[in-house]
């Protein structure tokens, strides 16, 4: 039901006998300055990547975070740890110490209705979701030697030629969890304070790595007459695969497009940057399991 809304019940009944009776309520639900709630990947019914965490992004900040989290549970059926880990107040990450064992079925109960998360602010939301874990996918750019090799139930399928971040935009090391795929996106350099370097409007087979504009994703405007891939990185900090124009043909950007999930993890290593931040994304992988646990709030 919609927040801070006045619904009205009008409701009749018969009896075998054929006697009748009616009623009338009148209720408002709590409003949305006196509630919260949190919006959740992944969604039910999914079937993921063995990175895929929970995420939860409450729409207030909470207070009573042993209280909140003690109502959110969540369980798989490897018998796997599960741990949840506050990003500041509004944000509450769960994931075992290593990735979902593949096949597994993840649960996930949410009791928050009537909760108390803040002085005032109670929670209104109930439901368990459950989601699929698929086969393991894992892959790993090289940067040192623009390659990138996929992994999958613990054998290599392919080794893919990439272009990686030059040498003033540099790719981030570290692991990355896929978050959103997208047969064709505009990327601007705007969006992500580089002033106005590129403008492309069909950037085809993307798929986001990080909250602050990371993604692998296919690239048709390369030199055709001196190819980058496999060779060096030309990119703005993106990892880029040979590709064309549509999102159409047989290519590798195509490919590892079609053969990847939300949740998939690609690992960079190599490159001069930094590690990619724990919050900056789905990429809860890359704190170490104590600081993971001491990160929980009960």
């Amino acid at each position: 039901m919609e927040r801070g809304t006045k619904y009205r019940i009008a409701a009749s009944a018969e009896d075998g006998d054929g006697r009748t009776a009616a009623a009338r309520s009148v209720f408002t639900t709590v409003t949305s300055a006196n509630s919260f709630i949190g919006t959740y990947t992944p969604d039910d019914g999914a079937t993921v990547g063995v990175g895929m965490p929970v995420s939860f992004t409450f729409d207030k900040a909470v207070t009573d975070r042993r209280a909140v989290q003690s109502h959110i549970t969540v369980t798989s059926s490897s018998g796997q740890e599960v741990v949840g880990h506050w990003f500041g107040a509004q944000r509450l990450d769960f994931r075992p110490q290593e990735y979902w064992k593949a096949g597994s079925k993840v649960t996930m109960r949410i009791d928050l209705d009537g909760v108390e998360g803040a002085n005032g602010v109670h929670g209104v939301q109930k439901k368990t979701v459950t989601f699929t874990v698929g086969r393991s996918q894992v892959s790993t750019v090289d940067v040192g030697t623009q390659t990138m090799t996929v992994v999958r139930d613990g054998r290599t399928v392919r080794s893919v030629p990439v272009s990686a971040g030059d040498a003033r935009h540099t790719t981030y090391n570290g692991q990355m969890v896929i978050s959103e795929k997208f047969t064709q996106t505009r990327m601007n350099s705007q969006s992500v304070g580089l002033g106005s370097e590129y403008d492309i409007p069909d950037v085809p087979h993307a798929m986001r790595l990080t909250r602050s504009g990371t993604f692998i994703h296919g690239n048709y405007w390369y030199n055709k007459a001196n190819p980058p891939f496999g060779r060096q990185g030309t990119s703005h900090g993106c990892v880029g695969l040979r590709d064309v124009q549509g999102a159409r043909g047989d290519t590798p950007g195509k490919w590892f497009y079609d053969n990847s999930l939300t949740g998939d993890v690609v690992i960079v290593k190599n490159s001069p940057d930094t590690t990619v931040a724990p919050d900056n994304g789905l990429n809860g992988w890359n704190m170490a399991w104590n600081q993971w646990v001491a990160g929980s709030a009960v």
